[in-house]
């Protein structure tokens, strides 16, 4: 018993030394993304992925001169996935706050917008408080910071969650819900396309920290701190250089990087 003790020590320290020399010498990186999510994250007719988590994610290996892999997840299972092993990093515009902090680790944020209700264009609704969403159905996307947002403080609207965002817009577009609740980016880039002509945004909603969080940042494992490291300089570095407006003027005409 003894001997099989240390012989399991050994191991683990080799392990642990294997692990860390392997970390230090990354050369290859697995992005786990949604690829449900425009215009952050999408498949484009040819099941291609596209967007800004896309080309952020390729920036971001590019100088940490690694290989980028994807691998599309969808939103319910991506941190399980992560922490099996499936991917190495979640890109997939996933707000940093304490609930996650407790299963992964984050970088520093790499965009923060804020949350916002859009609504049809022919409804009387026309702000966003809990007070004006009173006794409608009121949508979101589950497992995210705002379906927590709605069914913290929209008690009194009957909140609808759903596996998708594009599930939640065809229920608004088709009359089965009164309103939704999503990132600003994602409601104005939907309600500006010809998708979305049927609605519009009736205001943005003051981040509550402890739900939304410090913006969007990249998810890994907690162990993974030399990856986490890498990342962080690489945020940095393309803000710094340029590459970061460059990505963000091809989708938003204003620095989706917050204050």
């Amino acid at each position: 018993m003894r001997m099989l003790k240390t012989v399991a020590l050994a191991a683990t320290v080799l392990a642990t030394l294997v692990g860390g020399a392997v970390a230090q010498d990354i050369t290859k990186v697995r992005i786990g993304t949604e690829g449900a999510y425009p215009p952050f994250n999408f498949q484009d007719a040819n099941g291609e992925l596209k967007g800004f988590d896309v080309d952020i994610a390729k920036a971001l290996c590019a100088e940490m001169k690694v290989e980028c892999e994807f691998v599309v997840q969808d939103w319910d299972g991506i941190i399980p996935a992560l922490l099996a092993g499936k991917f190495d990093a979640i890109i997939a515009s996933m707000s940093i706050n304490e609930e996650r902090k407790k299963s992964v680790a984050f970088t520093n944020k790499y965009y923060n917008t804020p949350p916002a209700v859009a609504v049809p264009k022919d409804s009387p609704v026309t702000g966003i408080t809990a007070e004006d969403l009173k006794d409608l159905a009121v949508g979101a996307q589950s497992s995210t910071t705002h379906s927590t947002y709605a069914e913290q403080y929209l008690t009194q609207s009957d909140v609808k969650l759903y596996p998708t965002a594009d599930e939640y817009k065809l229920d608004l577009e088709n009359g089965r819900l009164d309103a939704v609740v999503d990132d600003v980016v994602v409601l104005s880039d939907w309600v500006e396309s010809e998708a979305g002509a049927c609605c519009k945004i009736v205001g943005t909603i003051t981040p509550v920290q402890e739900i939304h969080g410090e913006g969007a940042g990249i998810a890994l494992r907690k162990e993974d701190t030399a990856l986490q490291e890498k990342f962080n300089a690489a945020i940095e570095a393309i803000r710094q250089n340029g590459t970061y407006e460059t990505i963000n003027k091809q989708y938003f005409d204003f620095d989706v990087y917050g204050g």
